[in-house]
């Protein structure tokens, strides 16, 4: 849902004024998005060596090893959700990497609570690593062998239902966790080891095809993100077609920003949770790793704004920045646009410190936790205000009307219980 943010007087803007150094600003935007996406697929490689790893020989001790290194991917990855809702390129591309929440009865054996089949979804428990061959969508499919293809062409959004995510970060995070069967108390999910053993210690059955479906799906996972690297580096579509226009790529980035702070980030993934007390709204529901991808999304929006990313290396990517542009416009809108996402990044660091402290971010979902309450939505009312600071720089500049991402819990909140 799109929320029109910005001033309605902005659709009267008729003078589209040019700054100096927005092509700088562009070509800042762009080394960013392919350096993040780079430093994605370095880390999604390493995740793919510790499943190999995993798979060639079980044990607790590797199961961890692969969750360590899914988290670790998750780092710069979160970062580069502020190139979404701008550029079209990466939103057609999304849902394969990041779709969520998903229907995990599609993969995998899951909790009698879980339930079955329902009118949303009939294939909500179909079990796909129980099942070498199944229907779907009135056809009957051969699964006897779980490849990429099978995940990618015929699973992925099966029937058209978005909730079938067959493919990406959380499904392999499903296949690395399991359910996290604790609602809003403590504790993430508990797959056992065993569920990838290959002898008479496997657990949940198909350990085999488990084993089968976990690799299909972090080596499609590897092939998404090299694509997505070729297409910021230089010649690359999302690039070149930024570069032949940079006040549309200044646009683009703006909508970018706002879109990830207020619908997304605030709504979608913070307050929607918050308001109907579930645990499986948040984002990273397996791993109970909420807490830093949130803190991600907001860093991705301070790198596209001050034009620096700091790469896996530590090494630095910088450049001339929008900031530096809209200070040129109005440094006092530049300063209050650096404050807000400032602030922001503070109130999800103060998630993250009660975190380490050990409390979970689906505890904090829960009903009667005034403190965990408190801690959401100090977060996302600053990632509100972040964004009409944002709104003022878009008019600043004198872009026309730019239209950010919305969210019932934000401009509805009573739709969200009808």
């Amino acid at each position: 849902m799109k929320t029109t943010f910005v001033a309605a007087s902005l659709a009267c803007s008729v003078a589209l004024p040019s700054f100096a150094g927005e092509p700088e600003v562009v070509a800042t935007y762009i080394d960013i998005a392919h350096a993040a996406y780079e430093d994605s697929l370095i880390k999604a490689k390493e995740l793919q060596s510790a499943v190999d790893a995993l798979l060639a020989e079980p044990s607790e001790d590797a199961l961890n090893a692969a969750q360590d290194a899914w988290i670790a991917a998750r780092v710069p990855y979160m970062q580069t959700e502020a190139y979404r809702f701008g550029n079209p390129i990466v939103d057609d591309w999304e849902g394969k990497v990041n779709a969520w929440p998903l229907d995990e009865g599609l993969i995998d054996y899951v909790d009698a609570s879980y339930g079955g089949a329902t009118d949303e979804n009939e294939y909500a428990a179909l079990n796909v690593i129980a099942s070498p061959s199944f229907t779907l969508s009135g056809e009957e499919v051969d699964a006897a062998e779980i490849t990429p293809e099978l995940l990618s062409e015929t699973l992925q959004e099966a029937d058209g239902i978005e909730a079938n995510v067959a493919t990406g970060y959380h499904a392999v995070e499903f296949l690395l966790w399991g359910q996290d069967l604790h609602g809003t108390e403590a504790g993430a999910g508990e797959r056992p080891w065993t569920d990838y053993a290959t002898d008479d210690q496997c657990t949940g059955e198909n350990c085999d095809r488990r084993g089968a479906y976990l690799k299909a799906a972090t080596d499609l996972l590897v092939s998404d993100l090299e694509w997505m690297v070729a297409q910021w580096a230089e010649g690359g579509e999302a690039a070149e077609g930024l570069k032949a226009d940079p006040k549309a790529a200044i646009s683009a980035m703006l909508t970018g920003m706002g879109s990830l702070s207020y619908g997304e980030l605030a709504g979608e993934r913070m307050k929607l949770g918050l308001m109907l007390n579930d645990p499986e709204e948040e984002h990273d529901c397996f791993s109970d790793n909420t807490h830093e991808s949130h803190f991600y999304d907001a860093i991705g929006i301070q790198n596209v704004w001050l034009g620096k990313y700091t790469r896996v290396d530590g090494s630095e990517v910088s450049g001339e920045s929008l900031h530096d542009l809209v200070a040129e416009a109005d440094p006092g809108v530049a300063e209050a646009v650096t404050d807000g996402i400032s602030s922001s990044v503070n109130k999800l660091q103060a998630i993250w410190d009660v975190v380490d402290t050990g409390q979970a971010y689906d505890q904090m979902l829960a009903r009667d936790n005034a403190e965990g309450e408190a801690l959401i939505m100090a977060a996302v009312d600053s990632l509100v205000a972040q964004t009409r600071e944002i709104e003022r720089a878009v008019n600043s500049l004198g872009l026309q009307e730019i239209g950010f991402e919305g969210s019932d819990s934000l401009d509805d909140p009573d739709a969200v219980f009808q």
